[in-house]
């Protein structure tokens, strides 16, 4: 495949989105202070971000309420309370994940919300619900996306079954999703291939979320945008679950369009990210996430191991293998 576009050159199909709110949420259980989450938001206005994903849509009836701060769920006057009538040039974002929010009735028209996408969260194996989702939300009125999570545990086939309803549907947008952190920059590539022949026949467009358990997210993103994908994840500090995502201040460092900006990003980490580094919120690189990921297993044993301060790492490899 030829590399679209070189280290000089400027994409304008590149789109930004910032997922520190919902990724990050996962570290913290989404409280985040009004504080924080309008700096984040005049931030991401500052820096040029083009969409800012303010959490999950799920459901109050699955999730206890008391247990999460508010961008668990993103209500319509909580986004409000913070953007207004979000009179500028960044677009807002939600995740609706596949079996866990009630999108018909917590997801309301377009017309009456602040949100401008919803980004449908799903496995292979879950679908046809994915694409019900997906159709609701474009009735609705909004962007919509589709992130295919865990596809490094996907067989092929299923995966080009999963693209295939994909494409024959409205959706956007499809997301390439590192899941576990176990893909290399090559196997990317190869993912990315696969993924463009179908989003050339559909007339589709490609992002990628990317997570760090072996240092790879910035690696993997960046690979990916040489490869075509133009939506592209990121995070403040690459704040995210476990060992956290592909950092802003890496990814807009990298973009050349001179839209991007990163001195507000820059202050943003110095105001806010170091504080809440302070205050005990734990994301980051560390020796479980880079076995869980080397394994291609899912990175709940390691976010225990590294809560519980376990060093011993011999042994937690073994666990991980005699699984």
């Amino acid at each position: 495949m030829a590399q679209k576009g070189d280290l000089m050159t400027v994409r304008h199909d590149i789109r930004v989105l910032d997922a520190t709110l919902r990724d990050g949420g996962l570290v913290n259980n989404f409280y985040f202070t009004d504080d924080f989450v309008k700096a984040l938001y005049r931030t991401n206005v500052k820096a040029g971000v083009d969409y800012m994903e303010f959490g999950y849509k799920a459901s109050k009836e699955i999730f206890d309420a008391d247990k999460y701060g508010k961008w668990k769920f993103c209500d319509e006057d909580a986004v409000r309370e913070i953007v207004g009538e979000n009179d500028t040039d960044l677009k807002i974002a939600v995740m609706a994940d596949v079996g866990r929010c009630d999108y018909k009735n917590d997801i309301v028209a377009k017309a009456d919300s602040a949100i401008d996408m919803v980004r449908v969260a799903t496995y292979v194996n879950t679908m046809p619900a994915a694409i019900d989702m997906i159709e609701d939300a474009k009735n609705k009125g909004y962007e919509v996306t589709c992130n295919i999570m865990a596809i490094s545990n996907a067989q092929e086939g299923d995966v080009r079954t999963a693209l295939k309803m994909l494409g024959e549907s409205p959706v956007e947008c499809i997301y390439i999703v590192d899941s576990y952190g176990s893909l290399f920059p090559e196997q990317i590539r190869r993912i990315t291939e696969l993924y463009l022949e179908f989003a050339s026949i559909y007339d589709k467009k490609l992002g990628i979320h990317a997570h760090n358990n072996q240092q790879l997210a910035f690696a993997n993103t960046i690979e990916a945008v040489a490869s075509g994908v133009s939506y592209l994840d990121a995070t403040m500090s690459g704040m995210g679950r476990g060992a956290g995502n592909c950092s802003m201040e890496l990814l807009l460092g990298f973009l050349k369009n001179p839209k991007y900006k990163q001195i507000p990003i820059l202050k943003f980490l110095e105001e806010h990210m170091l504080g809440l580094k302070k205050e005990g919120a734990v994301w980051g690189y560390d020796i479980p996430y880079m076995l869980t990921g080397q394994l291609d297993l899912h990175p709940s044993s390691a976010i225990e191991a590294v809560k519980a301060g376990r060093t011993d790492y011999k042994e937690f490899y073994m666990e991980m293998v005699d699984r």
